[in-house]
C-alpha cells in the first residue's frame, strides 16, 4: 500500500524497545521489546489483563510510556508521521450509525486529510474491498454485525496506511463474515501492508500470522512461528487428551500426580511415544477412575498457550 510518509528503507514498520507502562502501583507492560517486520502479519496473543491492550494503545499513541520507546517506520509513535503511516481497527465499532457506508468512509478519509479525487478513489476502493459496494447508501445502523465489522475495518485503512493494527476484528461475526474478513486481510498483505493482529481465536492466528508473540503479566514470554513455538514447548512429544467420569478434586489431583493438567473437564498429558498411553490407561483403571474418552494429537498453538500461561485465552 502506498503512503506519503518518507522513511528510511532500514526502518521497521514497528519497533518497541524496553517499553514500560504503569498505572499507579500496577505495571501493565514491563520491559516489552517487539519488532514488526516489513510485509508480515504478527499475531499478538495474551489472556485478559496480560498487557496486550496497553501495548496496542501505546503503539497508536493513546498511552504515554513511563520508559522505553515505540517507533512506526522510524517515527515516534505520538508523531504526526506515525499517525499518517498507521491504520488502527479497534475492537469497539468506531463508525457513525446514522451515516451511510459511503458517508462514513468519506468522513474518516477527510480526518486523514484526503480530498477531492483521491478521497473518492479511496472510498470506492474501500467499499469494494469490504464487499459493501451494494450497501454504499445504506445507513450503518441497518447493517448486519459482519457488515459493520467490515465497514469498521475500511474506516481504519481509508488512508492507505503501510502499517495496520487490527484488534480482534472478527469478534461477534458469523463464519461467512469471518472468512470474508480473512480475504480482506490477505488483500491488504498482497498490497504490502504490515499487520499486527490480536485475536481470541487460536485458529485465526495459525491461519493468518507469520509469527506470533505471546504476552503475559506485562512480558513477552514467547515469540516465533507457530511451528517454532510448538517445537520449543513440546519438542517431538504428542498430547493425550482424556475425559474421566465425574469432575471431583481427586481426579484433578490424580492427573497432576501423573504429570498432566486439567483444562476445563479434559485431562492433558504429553507423551514421547504413543505406546505410553497403555500405561496411562492401566494406572487409571488400577486407581478406580472411569475413562470416558481418550485421544492422541500433536500439540498446536492452543497447547502452547496453555502450557506457557496456564490459562485459556479468554480467561
Amino acid at each position: 500500500m502506498a503512503s506519503a510518509v518518507a522513511v528510511s528503507a532500514a526502518s521497521s514498520p514497528i519497533e518497541v524497545n524496553a517499553l514500560v507502562k504503569r498505572f499507579g502501583t500496577v505495571t501493565a507492560v514491563d520491559g516489552v521489546s517487539l519488532t514488526l517486520r516489513a510485509g508480515e502479519c504478527l499475531g499478538l496473543l495474551g489472556p485478559n489483563g496480560a498487557g496486550k491492550t496497553t501495548l496496542i494503545r501505546g503503539i497508536v499513541g493513546r498511552v504515554i510510556p513511563d520508559a522505553g520507546r515505540i517507533t512506526v517506520l522510524g517515527f515516534a509513535a505520538c508523531s504526526g508521521e506515525a499517525r499518517e503511516a498507521l491504520g488502527w481497527v479497534p475492537q469497539e465499532l468506531a463508525i457513525y450509525p446514522r451515516l451511510s457506508c459511503k458517508e462514513n468512509l468519506s468522513s474518516f478519509g477527510r480526518y486523514h486529510g484526503l480530498r477531492g479525487g483521491k478521497l473518492a478513489e479511496q472510498v470506492a476502493w474501500c467499499l469494494k474491498w469490504a464487499a459493501l459496494e451494494d450497501r454504499a447508501a445504506e445507513p450503518a445502523k441497518n447493517l448486519s454485525g459482519g457488515m459493520k465489522r467490515r465497514l469498521n475495518m475500511a474506516a481504519g485503512i481509508i488512508h492507505k496506511p503501510r502499517v495496520v493494527l487490527m484488534d480482534e476484528p472478527t469478534v461477534g461475526v458469523d463464519p461467512q463474515s469471518r472468512n470474508r474478513i480473512f480475504e480482506m486481510i490477505e488483500a491488504l498483505r498482497a498490497q504490502g501492508a504490515s499487520i499486527v493482529y490480536t485475536t481470541h481465536y487460536m485458529e485465526e492466528a495459525e491461519r493468518l500470522c507469520d509469527r506470533i508473540a505471546i504476552i503475559d503479566h506485562g512480558h513477552i514470554i514467547a515469540e516465533g512461528t507457530n511451528a517454532e513455538l510448538v517445537h520449543s514447548a513440546f519438542g517431538t512429544r504428542s498430547q493425550v487428551l482424556a475425559r474421566f467420569a465425574g469432575a471431583g478434586p481427586e481426579i484433578a489431583a490424580w492427573v497432576e500426580r501423573r504429570g498432566g493438567r486439567m483444562a476445563d473437564s479434559t485431562a492433558q498429558f504429553t507423551v514421547e511415544r504413543s505406546t505410553e498411553i497403555a500405561g496411562l490407561l492401566d494406572d487409571a483403571a488400577r486407581d478406580g477412575l472411569e475413562l470416558e474418552d481418550v485421544s492422541l494429537r500433536r500439540p498446536n498453538l492452543e497447547s502452547v498457550f496453555l502450557h506457557l500461561t496456564g490459562r485459556e485465552l479468554r480467561d
